[in-house]
């Protein structure tokens, strides 16, 4: 038992070995770093004690492939999770020490880039607290996607050096390094009356394992986080090369071998970027799978039985080289043949499929593939030809055939190595999984009809509530009680106190605060002031046309013109709030994150709107900032085309926090209306039949829409006019775009989003209605946690059972 005297004992001696300083000379990181250590040690015993039960049990175990897990600061959730943080809290006040203040001293781990690696920590976070025997497996990147500076308004990119200060929460595990072999060739040769192949003449890269505990709610679980860190051959350096005076070739093998897993998601717009993400791709697949076999392997059990004890998930496409992996390994350095190999393979492997863009669907050329990965080259061209076999044997067509080959048109298409390789294939809302069904992969699920399933995604309630927003969790703590903790299907509980004036009153107060420390947040990094009494329209997400931040800013231009046509218009204050880093490449992304930034440049400064409207862009999106902003926001933008977002999960987090969502019939915001009901949600835009109309007849004529309404002609001119840049051109290809290559119908939805922003404001200038929708959505989102998701996910594809302490 930790009590308050013991935890500061402890915490005075690891803050002594830690910092070799007195108490009084030591830092806020001297402080971090101890009390990480710390609360890391307190973990290790239940984390040893967690994989000897599942080993003495012989439980089947979830190796969860994914290149993202954004999991947020680690500290305030670990002590959490050991019912720590008040005891914790107490004794450092004795020694006149701000817990809150030491921790936000922690860095976000730099592991990913949006909702992918998001939902990725929430999964792992809920295997924790239901005590599911699951574990995640990553590359370890010393630096994070990039760290996000805005310059003049434009995003500059700056690299993320999360491990600056080292990780206090991981502990390598050299031990368990593999080799992962890349280039060379592969010759076949008899032994003992079979084909064996050997791949030789390689390029070596060791793969060393960084192991992380992943606590789970008070209940002694601890899983494993496992990162891969690519380490060089060579110790140090060619010593030669250095020594005959060529310094840069005596580094360059090490620095090339470290490459891999340097950074996130390297630009693949040139041949190099592309090359390089292939290998950070097989890289960790490699690993990764050796790693299980070899521990597989220590336990003596029958390898033909393996898929009664693994069960390998595929986080979207970057992981399906996981499936020729295993065949690799089970035919190459087990011996078993191909039937064997691939019953084994396909009953281990489950996939997930996250999008429907194209971009998305990864595909690799024939000849990068083969240069690189000649053995996996192989053994994927034998899958391919198996299949291809198969639906020959079926009757399919030459043309369906090649529509549907794994290799096709000198590409490699990895959404359908996935898909064949796996047992099961699943989508992450209803409307996604549909889409998949019946249009995307229509041949594979006709094919495959029992391999498809729906999961929609889920989120933590344990971060993303009780976290982030501790006062939410005490008001409900104190209204339904503590149950929705372990069970949030509670939170429906809520919906008794819908017309309770003083419940309604505290989520106003709540909601208040939250408001008001985002505001002093903004000040302080901006040096803007907002009205604190405003809506907060919040839109957090990755920059991509088809989540449509232009149409926001078109609307926000919009509400600025009709502010200036008419000062007295009577409409509630509005700050628009956005939060979005584009990818360094993406040109049209960038060009919209400076739009943004002039729109509020020229707002912010224009004395005649006064505090009606302000503009505001949130540099560096992470976890973190999204634990600020998300308890404080009025209103959730899920304004992507419909067909477009596979689920989304931010929805999920606002919505669970009392936002109140603006939404086009996409992802899980359907779901989200089906929960809410067409009175608290605003639903606006296109539906799905009516946007794959219009794909197929070709008969959306944006430039009709900008010549009929003068509205959207306003807007639309004024991004070239002059009235948000000098340089006329500097938005030109925006304006381009909007009028001559709209695909994803951002003019055809502008009136039906200004009306349903039109709406918004009368419904929160009535307060009482206004925080009757926000009641009911908070109690309406337990259906999103992600531990209802996982849940599904053990029963219906894993087939693991919770494994209690």
């Amino acid at each position: 038992m930790i009590t308050v005297e013991k935890f500061r004992e402890d915490y005075l001696k690891k803050l002594a070995t830690k910092s070799g300083k007195p108490i009084e000379e030591t830092s806020n990181w001297d402080k971090y770093h101890a009390l990480a250590s710390l609360t890391r040690e307190y973990l290790t015993n239940e984390w040893i004690e967690t994989n000897e039960r599942y080993n003495e049990r012989d439980v089947k175990q979830v190796y969860y492939f994914s290149m993202e897990f954004l999991t947020g600061r680690f500290l305030l959730r670990n002590l959490q999770c050991q019912n720590l943080t008040e005891i914790v809290r107490e004794a450092l006040e004795g020694l006149d020490f701000d817990l809150d203040e030491i921790a936000s001293v922690e860095k976000d781990q730099g592991l990913g880039n949006g909702g992918l690696g998001r939902l990725a920590a929430c999964f792992l976070d809920s295997m924790a607290a239901l005590s599911i025997p699951g574990h995640g497996c990553g590359i370890r990147y010393k630096y994070g996607l990039f760290e996000q500076k805005i310059v003049d308004g434009y995003q500059v990119e700056f690299p993320d050096k999360w491990l600056q200060n080292r990780n206090v929460w991981e502990i390598k595990k050299a031990d368990r390094a593999v080799e992962v072999h890349f280039g060379g060739n592969v010759r076949m040769e008899e032994y003992g009356g079979k084909t064996r192949f050997v791949h030789e003449n390689y390029n070596t890269v060791i793969a060393v394992p960084y192991d992380t505990p992943v606590a789970g709610y008070h209940n002694g679980t601890v899983n494993t986080l496992r990162l891969w860190s690519a380490e060089s051959t060579r110790r140090d350096f060619d010593f030669h090369s250095f020594s005959s005076g060529d310094y840069a070739e005596a580094f360059k093998q090490k620095y090339d071998v470290e490459s891999i897993s340097q950074v996130l998601y390297p630009n693949d717009s040139y041949d190099e970027g592309r090359k390089l993400r292939l290998k950070q791709e097989y890289f960790f697949v490699s690993a990764g799978i050796q790693g299980i076999m070899n521990t597989f392997k220590r336990t003596e059990k029958d390898l033909y039985t393996l898929y009664d004890y693994v069960a390998i998930h595929i986080n979207d496409t970057h992981p399906s080289l996981a499936i020729a992996e295993m065949m690799r390994i089970l035919m190459d350095r087990d011996g078993m043949g191909w039937d064997e190999a691939w019953n084994i393979t396909t009953k281990v492997m489950s996939y997930t499929n996250h999008t429907i863009m194209s971009e998305a669907l990864e595909q690799w050329s024939v000849d990068l593939f083969k240069e690189l990965l000649p053995r996996i080259y192989m053994i994927v061209e034998e899958i391919n030809r198996r299949f291809c076999e198969e639906l020959l044997q079926k009757g399919y067509g030459e043309q369906k055939i090649s529509d549907m080959a794994i290799i096709s048109n000198g590409m490699i298409r990895m959404a359908y190595l996935a898909i064949v390789g796996s047992y099961s294939v699943n989508g992450v809302a209803k409307l996604h999984t549909e889409i998949l069904k019946h249009r995307e992969l229509k041949n594979f699920y006709e094919l495959y009809p029992s391999k498809f399933n729906n999961k929609t995604n889920g989120i933590t309630h344990r971060r993303w509530l009780l976290n982030a927003n501790p006062n939410l969790a005490e008001l409900l703590d104190d209204t339904i009680g503590e149950r929705w903790l372990s069970d949030t299907m509670e939170l429906r509980k809520m919906l008794n106190y819908v017309n309770d004036e003083k419940i309604l009153a505290r989520i106003d107060a709540v909601k208040q605060i939250n408001k008001n420390q985002l505001a002093d947040y903004i000040e302080e990094e901006l040096g803007i002031i907002i009205d604190r009494n405003s809506i907060y329209d919040v839109q957090a997400k990755r920059l991509h046309e088809y989540k449509r931040q232009t149409l926001n800013i078109l609307h926000i231009m919009h509400l600025y013109n009709s502010l200036l046509d008419n000062p007295d218009l009577d409409i509630p204050s509005r700050t628009f709030i956005f939060a979005a880093k584009a990818a360094p490449s993406y040109h049209m992304a960038k060009q919209t994150i400076k739009l943004i930034n002039s729109v509020a440049d020229k707002i912010n400064n224009d004395e005649r709107v006064k505090d009606k409207l302000k503009v505001v862009f949130l540099p560096n999106y992470g976890v973190s900032l999204a634990e600020i902003l998300i308890p404080a926001a009025d209103i959730s933008e899920q304004i992507s085309t419909t067909t477009k977002e596979a689920s989304g999960t931010g929805n999920m987090k606002f919505m669970m926090n009392g936002a109140v969502t603006i939404a086009t019939k996409d992802g899980a915001n359907i779901e989200i209306l089906n929960e809410v009901g067409d009175d608290n949600i605003f639903i606006f835009g296109l539906t799905d039949d009516q946007v794959y109309k219009l794909y197929s007849e070709q008969t959306f004529d944006s430039l009709s829409c900008y010549e009929s309404d003068l509205r959207i002609k306003r807007v639309v001119d004024q991004l070239v006019d002059g009235t948000y840049h000098d340089n006329l051109d500097e938005f030109r290809i925006i304006r381009e775009s909007l009028l001559y290559n709209d695909e994803f119908f951002v003019l055809e939805d502008f009136n039906a989003y200004v009306a349903a922003q039109d709406r918004i404001g009368r419904a929160y200038m009535d307060q009482t209605r206004w925080l009757k929708m926000a009641l009911t959505n908070i109690a309406c989102s337990g259906i999103f946690s992600s531990d209802r998701t996982i849940q599904e996910y053990a029963a219906g594809i894993w087939s693991v059972d919770r494994v209690m302490k």
